[in-house]
C-alpha cells in the first residue's frame, strides 16, 4: 500500500469530529485507507448479511456492542442506523468515535437529514498522477499485450487510469476496467431502474464517454441513445452519484457580456472513459479522434482530485463567451482565478498560449474600463477628500464620493464600454453609470478621468 494524500485531512478531521464519513467510488480505496489511517478502530462490513440484518432489525443493541471507535464500512446499505446514531452522538460527541465508509448514492444524503453539523465527509478519489508514482517502478498495469504500463508516458497513463488495484496487483487494466463498468450496472444501477433499461443504459454510458470534455446537450444525448432528456437528466445524476463523472458549470465573473451557460461534462477516471469508447491499447489512444478530448478530461479530473484529497472543495469552472475568449478550465481559489488551456500535440505551437492572454483582465478586472472607439488623454487623479473618499466622475461631469471600500466594490463591464456595476454609495444608486480612464488609471482603484 502506498500513502494517499487524503491520510493526513482524513486523520485531522477525526480529531475533531465525532462521525467521519468517506465517501467516492467503488474501488478507489476507501477501506484500505480508513483501516491504515485507524487501526486500533473495530471494523464492521455491513456488506455481510448477518451483521446487515442485526443492525436492521435491531440498531440500539447494534450500537450498544459497536460503541466504538468504530468504522462502519458500507453503511449506506442500513440507513435506518444513521438517526440512532445521532443519538448516541449527542450523548457522547468523543472525536473519531465513528468512521462511515460508504461509495453509495444515499449516503451522502441520509448524512445531511440525520447527521448534520456532526459529520465531516471527505472523498475520496481513484489515485492521481502524484499518488501513482508511488508506486516501485518495477509495478504497474498490464496492457493486452502483456506489456508493463508506466507512469512516465502520458498517453499510457490517462489510458490506465487511477483504480488503486490495478496499479497494486498489476493487473491489465483493460480486462479490470471491463470488470469494473459490468459489475457498476449489474449492482448499482440495477437498484435504480428496471432491468429492460439496462442495454439503453450501457449505450448512454458509451455516448456520455463521447461526449468528454465537451458542453452538455441533454436533447442530443437523449436523441442518440433514444431516451427523453429527462431521463438523461436522472442518468447523469445517477452517474455523478456513484462518483464517475462530474460536471464544470460555467465560471461566471460578473460580467454584462454573453457566455455559456451550459456545464462540460468530465469523466473521473479517464481509463473508464477509454474503456468505454473501445480504446484497448495506449497506441490505440495516440492516434484516437477523441484524444485531445480525454486529454482534457484526465486533466480536469487530476484537478479535482488535487482538491479533493486535501479536503478542498471542487471549485472547477469552464468558460467560453458567445463571441470572444474560450478557456477549456478556470480553477477558482479564495485570491484568484487560475486559467487552464489543454492542448494535447506533442509540438508547442506559437498560438496555443493565445486563448491565456486576454484572462488577466477577467479574473482581476482594473476598476475603470477604458472606451475602445473614443480618443483617450490622461488627466489628473482627483484628490482624496478628509473622509478619506475620492470623486468617481461619471460621463455628465458629476463627481460622486465613495470610500475606498465602497470603491473596491465596483466592478467594470468588459466589453469595452465601461460601464460600471450597479452599486450604491453615499445613498445614491449608481447604475450604468459610464467612466473613462487612462492606462495608468488602472494603478489606482480610486481615480478616474
Amino acid at each position: 500500500m502506498i500513502a494517499r494524500t487524503l491520510g493526513p485531512h482524513l486523520r485531522h478531521a477525526a480529531s475533531q469530529s465525532p462521525v467521519v464519513v468517506l465517501t467516492g467510488p467503488r474501488q478507489s480505496g476507501k477501506t484500505t485507507l480508513s483501516r491504515a489511517c485507524f487501526p486500533d478502530h473495530e471494523y464492521v462490513n455491513l456488506e455481510r448479511l448477518d451483521v446487515r440484518e442485526f443492525a436492521e432489525t435491531d440498531p440500539k443493541g447494534f450500537l450498544a456492542q459497536h460503541a466504538g471507535p468504530v468504522i462502519l464500512d458500507e453503511a449506506q446499505l442500513v440507513p435506518g442506523l444513521f438517526s440512532y446514531l445521532q443519538a448516541k452522538v449527542d450523548d457522547d460527541p468523543t472525536p473519531g468515535r465513528f468512521v462511515l465508509v460508504g461509495s453509495h448514492f444515499g449516503l451522502i444524503k441520509t448524512i445531511g437529514q440525520s447527521l448534520a453539523g456532526r459529520a465531516a465527509t471527505l472523498t475520496l478519489l481513484p489515485l492521481s498522477l502524484e499518488e501513482a508514482r508511488r508506486f516501485p517502478a518495477e509495478t504497474g498495469s498490464l496492457s493486452a499485450e502483456g506489456g508493463r504500463a508506466s507512469t512516465d508516458d502520458l498517453w499510457t497513463t490517462v489510458w490506465t487510469g487511477g483504480y488503486p488495484r490495478i496499479h497494486d496487483q498489476q493487473l491489465p487494466a483493460a480486462e479490470w476496467l471491463a470488470d469494473y463498468a459490468e459489475a457498476y450496472v449489474q449492482r448499482d444501477v440495477r437498484q435504480a431502474f428496471r432491468a429492460t433499461h439496462l442495454p439503453r443504459f450501457v449505450s448512454f454510458m458509451r455516448l456520455a464517454a463521447g461526449r468528454a470534455a465537451r458542453e452538455l446537450n441533454l436533447s442530443s444525448l437523449g436523441l442518440d441513445v433514444g431516451v427523453a432528456p429527462p431521463t438523461i437528466r436522472v442518468w447523469l445524476s445517477l452517474l455523478e452519484a456513484g462518483f464517475l463523472v462530474f460536471r464544470a458549470p460555467p465560471w461566471q465573473p460578473r460580467l454584462r457580456k454573453r457566455f455559456v451557460k451550459t456545464p462540460k461534462l468530465y469523466f473521473v477516471d479517464s481509463g473508464l472513459a477509454c474503456h468505454l469508447l473501445g480504446i484497448r491499447e495506449p497506441d490505440q489512444l495516440r492516434v484516437h479522434p477523441l484524444r485531445g478530448a480525454l486529454f482534457e478530461s484526465w486533466c480536469a479530473s487530476e484537478i479535482i482530485k488535487a482538491r479533493a484529497h486535501r479536503g478542498e472543495a471542487n471549485s472547477l469552472f469552464h468558460f467560453r463567451e458567445i463571441r470572444g475568449l474560450k478557456l477549456a478550465l478556470v480553477v477558482e481559489t479564495a485570491r484568484h482565478a487560475i486559467a487552464v488551456e489543454t492542448m494535447s500535440g506533442a509540438t508547442v505551437m506559437f498560438g496555443f498560449p493565445r486563448p491565456l492572454d486576454p484572462f488577466p483582465e477577467h479574473a482581476n478586472p482594473p476598476l475603470v474600463a477604458r472606451h475602445p472607439h473614443r480618443a483617450r488623454r490622461q488627466r489628473p487623479a482627483p484628490q482624496s477628500g478628509r473622509d478619506g473618499s475620492r470623486p468617481l466622475v461619471g460621463h455628465s461631469g458629476r463627481a460622486v464620493g465613495l470610500s475606498d471600500q465602497e470603491v473596491a466594490t465596483v466592478r467594470p463591464h468588459l466589453s469595452g464600454h465601461g460601464r460600471i456595476a450597479r452599486t450604491k454609495a453615499m445613498g445614491t444608486d449608481l447604475e450604468s453609470t459610464s467612466v473613462r480612464g487612462s492606462p495608468s488609471d488602472r494603478s489606482s482603484p480610486g481615480s478616474a478621468s
